[in-house]
């Protein structure tokens, strides 16, 4: 019987030649990331656990990028980074990004992509449940909490059960007005989300390669809201362009046998699907865009490890251009270098910046900024009675910042059509 991607890779990372779902083994880490919410408590307990002399297994695998409570005069959070930043200098440790420096980079997760560290065959643990997205590049990537990560940072190893697999085939050619979130979001009405609880989620068909690399991460970072170990798309041609633009490492294409087992498959013709929401409070509370079509708004959000990559901001220009926005709408690019690509890259001659600046749109700063909540001094941040639809990845009571708020997940065309009207609206009205 043959394995799955997600099994070859892990059998790889383990040294065996198989292995098989419930079978525990130890993994040999490729790369440990953490940010400035778990990196202090996991630098803490490593030190306790390790004693006063430990060692960081190996500099070149860690990487922090302090990402999540940044721009803001919390004292509490300020400490965080001060922890980050002395920790960097004390070990000597080459691959901090530090906040108010050429350096930083925004949201640890697409930094991980544009920093090289995503490398096909390969397995990344992160303290940060949605480091599910690395698993776009054909890579095993998961989040862990602050013990294994401490555990990770002293020996470079972890103690893992082989997950069992579900499959998620979407064929067809992508409609214009569906987008990789739709995908996700539709998935996560249909197993909910504790569907994937402890299972790697592998997404495959026609429509999931014509998708970008930006895109695939969109699917593979809500892995985790169907409660999955993994995302997971097996690297081609895309990827590896992506990858060789960025990083020289060696990598590993692996893809799933013929006879590969799931647990189960799910099949999809994208021609058939529709713009879709997730309503409050749950990111598997599905329904069509067009069904909730007039909801009253207050605020809209582009952004996020989801939903502010260069290709979400390029599906909401198209949108927004020669537009204005009816109710507070905040772009904040995901990262230091899709900020610089919203001032670069055109659409109909004018600046993907411009068109938002145009439009009555907030431009933030690059980091997780609402999508966490955050500080009371966090942009774009929920407020009591606030009506959000957003393209962040959860709605749960309180996911951005208020629990008297409530939160729709959608895709940026979703997204940018309500900024427009001011209450949710289906894209295909402007498509």
């Amino acid at each position: 019987m043959g394995m799955t991607i997600t099994e070859k890779i892990l059998a790889k990372s383990a040294g065996k030649d198989v292995v098989k779902p419930g079978e525990n083994v130890w993994l040999n880490v490729d790369v440990l990331m953490t940010h400035d919410v778990c990196g202090p408590p996991t630098i803490g307990i490593w030190k306790r656990e390790f004693g006063e002399n430990a060692k960081i297994w190996d500099k070149d695998k860690l990487v922090i990028f302090p990402d999540h409570y940044i721009f803001t005069a919390n004292k509490h959070a300020n400490r965080n980074v001060n922890i980050l930043r002395e920790f960097a200098k004390e070990y000597e440790f080459e691959n901090y990004y530090d906040v108010g420096t050429e350096r930083y980079k925004g949201v640890c997760h697409i930094a991980l992509a544009e920093e090289g560290y995503n490398i096909p065959g390969t397995v990344l643990f992160g303290t940060d449940s949605h480091t599910c997205t690395s698993g776009a590049f054909g890579m095993f990537a998961t989040g862990v909490g602050n013990t294994d990560a401490a555990f990770i940072l002293g020996t470079g190893k972890i103690w893992e059960k082989v997950p069992e697999s579900l499959k998620f085939t979407f064929h067809g050619k992508m409609p214009e007005y569906l987008t990789a979130k739709d995908l996700i979001l539709q998935i996560l009405g249909d197993i909910t989300t504790d569907g994937a609880t402890y299972r790697a989620m592998e997404f495959d068909g026609e429509a999931v390669y014509s998708l970008s690399m930006n895109e695939r991460m969109t699917l593979s970072n809500m892995a985790i809201e169907a409660g999955g170990m993994n995302g997971i798309i097996a690297a081609d041609e895309v990827t590896e362009a992506y990858v060789k633009e960025r990083t020289d490492k060696p990598y590993e294409i692996l893809k799933s046998d013929d006879d590969a087992e799931y647990l189960a498959k799910y099949e999809y013709d994208v021609d058939k699907l529709e713009p879709i929401v997730a309503k409050p409070h749950s990111p598997d509370n599905r329904d069509t865009v067009k069904n909730v079509e007039g909801t009253q708004l207050t605020k809209c959000y582009i952004g996020s490890c989801t939903g502010g990559k260069i290709t979400d901001f390029r599906f909401a220009a198209k949108l927004i251009a020669g537009n204005e926005v009816r109710v507070p709408t905040f772009v904040v690019p995901a990262s230091t270098e899709v900020a610089k690509q919203l001032e670069i890259e055109t659409h109909n001659g004018v600046s993907l910046k411009q068109i938002f600046e145009d439009a009555g749109c907030v431009i933030a700063q690059s980091s997780c900024a609402a999508c966490l909540g955050g500080p009371d001094d966090t942009i774009g941040r929920a407020v009591d009675k606030d009506v959000v639809i957003s393209t962040t990845n959860r709605n749960f009571p309180g996911r951005m910042g208020s629990k008297q708020s409530e939160v729709y997940l959608a895709s940026p065309l979703s997204v940018a059509a309500s900024a427009i009207t001011g209450i949710i609206t289906d894209p295909r009205n402007f498509l």
